[in-house]
């Protein structure tokens, strides 16, 4: 049987990721060493294949893969790359890490809306004491895409004392939780003000968020992204911001990353913005996850987290 110091593994990420998890492999395990991709010798005895925003197409050459394996919870960078061989399992990182890291950022952009701190903000920069107005919301949270992430995320929003609801494709059963799902989407977002999308991206979520769906939205809906940036149209969010269908906009991610300094996003009086870090994989946990996952491969057990391809997630 081979060992895990025996396997040839490769990374495909950028420089930055490269240096990270190689870091992280070598403090837990100075035996594995990982060579960078996609252009090394003799692709096809590569076994492992450690991948984020790879190159279209170039896993052509490695024939022989055991597993692809996702360095993020996203998985939306392999499975709409064509050129997959079928037979490879695809592996994700779900790491308790991230479900805290997105349901904290989830938690401040909601209260972020409801306490009016951009309101008051403004009030400390003019030196205004105001004292008398209302100083929180009425909110009803809606969040879009029930799955690990959004799952959490809504718990700890419901245990808050937030009205909240959710939405995904099956119906999910949490307590204390109003869910919907498919054929229910218009009653969903008639049935919130604040809403959180937490969807991964398929070919079925591409462009959701956009003119249609903020049609159906309740007046002023308040828009979180933390998903994808290919799931919303930001042209729609601008338009749908201008004439008051949406009362703000607190946005993590970008149809073009990074957001372009030409954008108008940047300087739009009802948007926030932040460089895609609401949730980014602690490396360390991630190699331990990985490492154990590989172990099930070479002894021929069920792998944990693996990808339904034809759902994409």
């Amino acid at each position: 049987m081979s060992k895990l110091e025996d396997l040839r593994w490769v990374i495909i990420a950028s420089e930055a990721e490269v240096i990270k998890w190689t870091k992280a492999f070598n403090d837990f395990n100075k035996n594995i060493s990982l060579e960078v991709g996609p252009n090394v010798s003799s692709p096809q005895t590569v076994d492992v294949l450690l991948l984020w925003n790879h190159p279209k197409e170039s896993l052509l050459p490695f024939t022989n893969t055991k597993i692809y394996y996702s360095l993020g919870a996203g998985v939306d960078h392999l499975v709409n790359d064509p050129k997959l061989y079928p037979q490879v399992p695809i592996s994700r990182i779900v790491d308790p890490l991230l479900s805290f890291s997105m349901s904290n950022y989830i938690l401040f952009a909601v209260l972020y809306y409801q306490r009016k701190w951009s309101k008051f903000q403004q009030n400390q920069m003019d030196r205004k004491w105001d004292h008398d107005g209302p100083a929180e919301r009425a909110i009803k949270v809606g969040v879009l895409g029930m799955g690990t992430l959004g799952s959490d995320a809504a718990k700890k929003l419901n245990f808050m004392g937030f009205p909240v609801v959710g939405y995904s494709p099956t119906k999910k059963k949490i307590e204390g939780i109003i869910t919907y799902c498919e054929g229910g989407l218009n009653s969903f977002l008639n049935a919130c003000n604040v809403l959180v999308c937490t969807v991964p991206y398929t070919d079925q979520t591409h462009g959701l968020l956009s003119k249609t769906l903020f049609e159906q939205c309740s007046p002023s809906t308040y828009l979180i992204n933390v998903s994808r940036g290919g799931v919303q149209v930001e042209n729609d969010i601008i338009d749908a911001l201008d004439t008051g269908k949406l009362s703000g906009a607190f946005l993590d991610v970008f149809e073009q990353e990074p957001l372009p300094k030409n954008n108008p996003l940047w300087d739009h009086p009802k948007v926030n913005i932040t460089p895609h870090i609401a949730s980014i994989t602690n490396s360390l946990a991630g190699v331990k996850q990985i490492i154990k996952n590989v172990n099930r491969l070479l002894k021929n057990k069920e792998l944990h987290h693996t990808v339904n391809k034809s759902k994409g997630y």
